[in-house]
């Protein structure tokens, strides 16, 4: 997937933090964070969470900053300015896709490397992507797209990267929209809330994919953020969805497919609902809460 020629993104716009981790983290709120990125990803990474050093008293201190200006080509090359552009495209199509629910407060989105703290609890860079409510802050370790690959059996590419930021965004869309209050989140199974919420998200993924390479830049008149999507780039963000589909986890942890303990859908209904979206560009199309089936 390419950003288009002629572009260029602004910086500030995805905060970076590096260094030590944060005081009162602990082990505990290790687990908590691991078990928000099943909740929010799909993708249970408890098996790689690892110790992370904190001091009760106090910690090393953290340096944030911002992700800077980026070009074209470091947007299609380095992951950082990969986010940051992908973001920015995202801004623009949800703030016109939802334009009737007035100015769209943006997610904060923080890309962090060891650990950080969180509205939910201290994240390490074992957690993975995920997008937290009460702070409505998307927080992710780009590290995560290499276990993508290697532990979940992603295929990798920029596509890749950006359906799962695209994915976290739609949980920020459908908290300012009310789903998250509505929806019936404790439950599991494959009919449930949790489920609906899930793929909806990917439905709204799909539906920015289907968009950006129409949509122009309004920093850039004339320009598309993305070049056409290629049908092997279409496949990249396929694989990264049926990579974090229910059945698909479960089967590689060695343990048997069981729909009722499902909160994200399989892996085939994951890649459809994305699809759905990329292929429709209708937001009522995205509705999984009024499908009969999903």
């Amino acid at each position: 997937m390419t950003f288009s020629e002629g572009g260029g993104f602004e910086g500030g716009r995805v905060k970076s933090r590096r260094g030590g981790a944060v005081a009162g983290g602990g082990v505990g709120l290790l687990a908590i964070a691991a078990f928000l990125l099943y909740q929010f990803t799909g993708v249970d990474v408890s098996p790689y969470l690892g110790a992370v050093e904190s001091d009760q008293d106090g910690a090393q201190t953290q340096q944030e900053g911002s992700i800077g200006d980026c070009t074209v080509e470091e947007a299609n090359t380095d992951p950082r300015c990969r986010l940051s552009a992908t973001v920015q495209s995202l801004d623009a199509y949800w703030a016109d896709a939802v334009a009737d629910q007035g100015e769209l407060p943006l997610p904060e989105v923080v890309e962090f490397q060891d650990a950080t703290s969180t509205g939910c609890g201290q994240a390490s860079a074992s957690t993975g992507p995920f997008y937290c409510p009460p702070d409505q802050t998307i927080y992710l370790d780009l590290g995560f797209f290499d276990v993508l690959q290697s532990r979940f059996g992603a295929s990798g590419g920029p596509l890749t990267q950006m359906y799962v930021t695209a994915h976290e965004y739609g949980h920020h869309i459908q908290q300012l929209t009310g789903v998250m209050d509505r929806a019936d989140r404790q439950g599991a199974g494959a009919d449930s809330d949790s489920v609906r919420v899930e793929l909806q998200a990917d439905c709204y993924a799909g539906l920015w994919a289907g968009d950006a390479a129409t949509r122009e830049d309004p920093d850039h008149p004339g320009v598309t953020f993305l070049d056409p999507i290629t049908e092997a780039q279409l496949a990249d963000a396929l694989s990264a969805a049926q990579a974090v589909g229910d059945d698909h986890i479960q089967e590689q942890s060695g343990m048997g497919v069981n729909q009722d303990s499902w909160t994200h859908g399989s892996s085939e209904q994951r890649a459809r609902w994305f699809t759905t979206g990329y292929e429709t560009g209708d937001l009522a199309a995205c509705d999984t809460f009024a499908a009969a089936g999903l």
